[in-house]
């Protein structure tokens, strides 16, 4: 890829996905002198190396942690699973395209059910390695809140919120996002501006940390949060934008984003405007039938893009196959589509409306992302949680 790039002369590079970055092709650009805005190997372990992230929150006393161990030895975790009465997150180490993590209450009940899951991350390495981490389980309602970084500055945008589980009411089993919502005033109907500035904070002091420990970040980077009674607890940082979270945001953009990448490797983030139209955005994936599960693969979407784009929707390719003028499934999200209005109620109707335009004998969308109901219902658990 560095290579073709400097065959290319290419002047800025931006990886999206997290792998490239565990790889280290940020690193083999900069020998090669090849501008990228994105994190080195070592600065993008916040993402790949979940207990190096823990350990650094830890190491640096950063707000929000969640307690946790991590385990080779299934019979130790087994201790601590019930030391927290198996109400725990466990994952694995490595990456898993945001699939690996299992929840008590969703996914499993009691510490006979959690010890198959931890079993089965260590005896077949899932994220690359024969160990185990168990978190304390967090209850409230997630939220995004991404930002870009220049190693010392950051500037963030609007809170989103993603829906991890495949089917609607947030059932199912876990996926790399079904879609994803965002308000013109940029917090979330059950988010005040204290709750999203302890978000922002959080970020500014893992950026602070990784400077100190001599891997300064540069890039897009967004934590995934969860909002409890105590605040804002860290579930993730990734060292890229969200998927889907910045399909959310991105279209809102208006300073010019080259301007904002030079910036970020110049080290004068601080002396951009951050400039981000006030507009409610809905985002909803079209994923192959059986996504999740065992996806079909090969099967015909028919996208009439005229009408989704007169609509005022934007329309986002993501994992298919073209063959002549049609376009097939792959294993993975297929597209996405956005709808973006003053208010968060007709970005949704944007958004179902485009997707009207949208066929296939073998797809599926969860509707319910952005709709009043589940919205509602995320208000209701917070309040309740609040003891309101």
């Amino acid at each position: 890829v560095a290579e073709y790039a400097k065959d290319k002369k290419i002047d800025l590079a931006l990886i999206g996905p997290e792998a490239p970055l565990e790889l280290g092709l940020v690193n083999e650009f900069k020998k090669q002198g090849i501008k990228a805005c994105a994190p080195t190997k070592e600065a993008a372990r916040i993402e790949t190396d979940k207990e190096w992230m823990r350990n650094l929150l830890k190491k640096y006393n950063i707000s929000g942690q969640l307690k946790f161990q991590t385990f080779t030895d299934a019979k130790k975790a087994k201790e601590f699973i019930d030391e927290m009465n198996a109400e725990v997150a466990i994952k694995p180490i490595g990456l898993t395209g945001g699939k690996g993590v299992q929840v008590s209450g969703d996914h499993f009940n009691g510490t006979n059910e959690a010890m198959k899951y931890v079993n089965e991350v260590i005896n077949n390495k899932i994220g690359g390695s024969a160990k185990v981490l168990v978190e304390e389980k967090a209850i409230g309602e997630e939220f995004t809140v991404q930002a870009f970084s220049d190693g010392s500055h950051i500037l963030t945008l609007p809170a989103v919120q993603d829906h991890k589980r495949l089917l609607p009411n947030d059932s199912g089993p876990n996926t790399g996002g079904m879609g994803s919502y965002s308000c013109s005033n940029g917090l979330l109907p059950f988010l005040c501006r204290k709750d999203y500035d302890q978000g922002v904070r959080i970020l500014r002091q893992i950026i602070d940390a990784l400077d100190k420990e001599g891997c300064p970040y540069i890039g897009p980077i967004y934590g995934q949060f969860m909002l409890t009674v105590d605040g804002a607890k860290i579930i993730e940082i990734n060292a890229r934008f969200g998927d889907p979270e910045n399909m959310n945001v991105l279209p809102l953009l208006k300073t010019d984003f080259i301007e904002i990448c030079n910036a970020m490797l110049k080290e004068e983030l601080h002396e951009i405007k951050l400039d981000v139209e006030k507009k409610s955005t809905v985002c909803k994936y079209v994923v192959p039938e059986g996504y999740g599960v065992k996806s079909m693969v090969g099967e015909k979407i028919i996208v009439n893009e005229n009408p989704i784009i007169d609509s005022g929707a934007k329309l986002f390719y993501a994992s298919v196959d073209k063959k002549n003028s049609d376009i097939f499934t792959s294993s993975s999200r297929s597209l996405a589509v956005v709808g973006i209005a003053d208010d968060l109620e007709n970005a949704e109707k944007i958004c179902e409306q485009a997707l009207s335009h949208v066929k296939g004998n073998h797809i599926f969308i969860r509707h319910d992302i952005g709709t009043k109901d589940l919205i509602e219902k995320r208000i209701v658990h917070m309040n309740k949680l609040r003891g309101k």
